[in-house]
């Protein structure tokens, strides 16, 4: 019943605020090109037998950005996605996304909607308290802003932006050792990614949205591949993710319109799933061609279920699910 209730309160709110709710095809050519999202495949089949490959898509987010290249200027979705190889208390295959985006403005006016929809949410929970896992956040206080370069220093006495360099690229054995002073382990064929997450996952990520949700913004650019470069420092992105208790809600860009950059940085990512996985997803073509037309614009994507967990002091997000999705059999 309270899903129901923050379903209704978030729509208010965007329609209160001259958004207009659309509606994205579930399938598509290309389910996102980020290396380490798994997507789930279909054949589209013609009625003369001739079929090709489609896929649900992972995030409304090229959809969305065509309707912003066509003209549209504020935007929000809120429904299903899908990811697979994803499944545990905060995750699930299915799942439901709020995306909004607004035209002509900074990501900074997202921190301002992120704030106003976890009291929202509370409101519509009758709650003033968030809580999963023994943390407590209040949705009613303001945001505490924190940049990664900030948290590294702060949570794992790491100098960060040391490994990173002007032109965005990152130097991995610089990284590895700051993380094995810090006591975290590494691998000899890690990534700076994969020491970066590593760093995030056990140092920085528990410590954020404690006492009062966290602002963690000023990604490094290699870690934020659909957000534009940063004006005050290149080599950080303008992306920041919002947290609470320690959970991530949401994830914020001032959005890149390079459609060649953007195309490099796709080419980049789906190498990498290549390499790692042995699989990579098409090159979506129209969203490239429409990014070259979009206006410059902020958008952000929140996890739903997740919202409604800490609200509802639920455990698990099969416990604010109507329908989970079926286990996978033993075999």
């Amino acid at each position: 019943m309270a899903r129901g209730r923050i379903r209704a309160a978030v729509r208010g709110w965007f329609e209160g605020h001259g958004f207009i709710e659309v509606e994205t095809a579930a399938l598509q050519v290309s389910p996102g090109n980020e290396a380490h999202l798994h997507a789930f495949q279909t054949q589209a089949i013609a009625t003369d037998g001739t079929s090709a490959p489609l896929y649900l898509h992972t995030s409304p987010e090229f959809a969305c950005k065509t309707l912003l290249a066509a003209g549209e200027t504020r935007i929000f979705t809120l429904d299903k996605a899908w990811r697979n190889r994803e499944r545990g208390a905060l995750h699930h295959p299915e799942f439901t996304m709020l995306e909004w985006y607004r035209a002509w403005q900074s990501y900074d006016s997202l921190m301002e909607d992120c704030a106003e929809l976890l009291a929202i949410a509370a409101e519509a929970a009758q709650t003033n308290v968030f809580r999963w896992r023994g943390k407590d956040s209040d949705p009613f206080a303001q945001p505490y802003h924190l940049s990664v370069a900030e948290a590294f220093e702060r949570y794992a006495s790491m100098d960060l932006l040391t490994t990173v360099q002007a032109d965005g690229q990152s130097d991995g054995d610089a990284l590895a050792a700051l993380a094995k002073a810090a006591g975290v382990r590494t691998a000899p064929d890690d990534t700076w990614a994969d020491v970066f997450s590593r760093i995030m996952v056990e140092k920085i990520e528990p410590e954020l949205g404690v006492g009062r949700p966290t602002i963690l913004y000023e990604y490094p650019v290699s870690e934020a591949t659909l957000a534009r470069p940063s004006a005050r420092d290149p080599r950080v992105a303008e992306r920041f993710e919002l947290y609470a208790c320690g959970v991530e809600l949401a994830n914020a860009f001032g959005e890149l319109t390079d459609a060649a950059e953007q195309r490099r940085r796709f080419e980049a990512e789906m190498a990498e799933k290549a390499r790692v996985y042995g699989d990579s997803y098409p090159i979506d073509e129209d969203f490239l061609t429409a990014l070259s037309q979009m206006p410059d614009a902020s958008g952000a994507a929140l996890g739903f279920d997740r919202l409604v967990m800490l609200a509802t002091g639920a455990r698990h997000i099969e416990q604010v699910l109507w329908t989970p999705v079926a286990e996978i059999p033993e075999p």
